[in-house]
């Protein structure tokens, strides 16, 4: 740049002026041709506008503050000012370049070519396609609950009874076993007015489901079934629930999972006044949040398949009065007796719950049955137990027991006789889901019906229990 200063100075002859404007112009081409074009893709269009924006601000403000600050005309200038222009062009330059510098600097590292984002693409689409694949299953259980049991428990009967059975007892049989009750998995789709499919299936394993399904006719397959129905929610005011397939009763207080229960053994009224299960038709509607009504269409009681040629049909009114109060009442009737369409057995059953306040629980069942035999004979049963739960904690709770059954004419436990049992109950639950039970337990009649060791029958028996439930489910419940 010195040369080209001299070599001004001393110029003569005046087309010798443009000389250095020529030299300007291929040195400003040559600085604009060494930024990179990779330099000005990745140039943010917002500074190379802000450049060109301050570059032509500062010639408008140069030129409004000093109107002879001019470019000067190479014909008519002379060298000394032709020199100073020439210098304040350089400075601009070297600023510009700076400035250029900056904008590369600041340009966000690392951007994809072309390639590379073809590439993404690629890879992103393959996930998608894959995603789309495994949509079905995804949804199915995103929309489905799965939930288990696992059941335990440990009893000692201080009448040592013969065969080490229980006498009476439902689930809890065994005397002096460390036994495994009951094992269930099941899987449950919810359904309502929008979406209005659903279905239930209860798979389970052990002694339970051997003796729920011990007067059932059908095949070894369904005896590991404890409950399998679809269910339909029809458009009818707020919504009709239709489920068919094998569902549990709606009778009674208490319910095949111990977990549900107040108590770890079943009551004698779940044992002898009411059946497990039905196979068929039942329909549910709520008129409100207040009074919902069910009905029934069936087999019979524990049957899968029908031991004649009727059907039975049941009835059911819901009432909530209050949030605390809930009142259940269920009637049922139809043929029972093998191969006999005349004889028909009857079952009223009402349960009666009531929060007093968020520790205290009281309960109520109530039944009625009666039937008659192929042979003409008749009976009649009825029972009321009576509980209440009252919870210290969160996972301490104690629940006692008492009940009388009555069994007239000796129709469901082959003695004619007054059932009574008093129940206690300690539950802690322990770490997560996991539920412990301590029980003392004493049953009595009015006739000799318990069985005692060396082959005697007495009027009472008393047994000690622990049992473990470990529950799981996929909503966190």
């Amino acid at each position: 740049m010195r040369i080209f200063k001299k070599h001004r100075l001393n110029a003569v002859p005046q087309f010798t002026c443009l000389v250095p404007w020529a030299l300007i112009f291929l040195i400003a081409a040559s600085l604009g041709s060494s930024v990179s074009a990779r330099q000005r893709d990745e140039l943010k269009p917002e500074s190379v506008e802000t450049v060109k924006r301050d570059t032509a601000a500062t010639s408008r403000t140069e030129t409004a503050a000093d109107p002879a600050k001019k470019i000067p005309d190479p014909a008519k200038a002379d060298p000394a000012e032709m020199a100073r222009h020439l210098a304040e062009l350089e400075a601009r330059i070297r600023e510009l370049e700076s400035r250029l510098v900056k904008i590369s600097e600041a340009a966000p590292a690392g951007t994809p070519t072309a390639a590379e984002m073809a590439a993404i693409k690629e890879e992103v689409a393959t996930i998608q396609a894959d995603a789309e694949k495994d949509r079905g299953f995804l949804n199915f259980f995103r929309k489905t609950e799965v939930s288990g049991i696992v059941d335990a428990y440990y009893s000692y009967n201080f009448n040592h009874p013969d065969g080490n059975n229980n006498t009476g007892r439902n689930f809890d049989l065994l005397h002096n076993n460390f036994n495994l009750n009951y094992v269930e998995l099941s899987f449950e789709k919810k359904n309502d007015l929008t979406d209005p499919l659903g279905f239930r299936l209860d798979l389970g394993y052990g002694p339970t489901m051997e003796l729920v399904h011990a007067a059932d006719p059908g095949s070894s397959v369904i005896r590991h079934l404890q409950q399998a129905y679809i269910s339909y929610v029809a458009p009818v005011g707020s919504g009709l629930t239709v489920d068919y397939g094998l569902f549990v009763t709606p009778h009674g207080a208490e319910v095949i999972e111990t977990k549900d229960n107040f108590n770890y053994s079943r009551s004698f009224l779940f044992t002898y006044a009411i059946p497990y299960y039905h196979m068929g038709l039942r329909a549910k509607y709520s008129f409100n949040d207040k009074v919902g009504m069910n009905a029934f269409l069936v087999n019979g009681w524990n049957n899968h398949n029908d031991n004649n040629g009727g059907k039975t049909v049941g009835l059911g009114l819901d009432l909530t009065p209050t949030k605390r109060l809930a009142i259940y009442q269920h009637y049922m009737v139809g043929p029972e007796q093998t191969n006999d369409n005349t004889r028909w057995r009857h079952l009223y059953d009402a349960t009666v719950s009531f929060a007093a306040n968020d520790k205290l629980t009281l309960m109520a069942n109530y039944d009625y049955g009666r039937d008659e035999l192929s042979d003409g004979r008749s009976g009649h049963w009825s029972g009321l137990a009576a509980y209440l739960r009252y919870a210290f904690s969160d996972r301490c709770a104690f629940s006692p027991r008492f009940e009388v059954f009555n069994d007239h004419d000796g129709f469901t436990t082959g003695t004619a006789q007054t059932l009574k049992g008093i129940t206690l109950t300690q539950e802690f639950k322990l770490a997560g889901n996991l539920l412990t039970r301590f029980e003392f337990r004493r049953d009595f009649s009015d006739h000799d019906f318990f069985s005692k060791h060396l082959g005697r029958i007495v009027g009472s028996q008393n047994t000690a229990l622990i049992g473990f439930s470990y529950f799981f489910s996929t909503r966190g419940e």
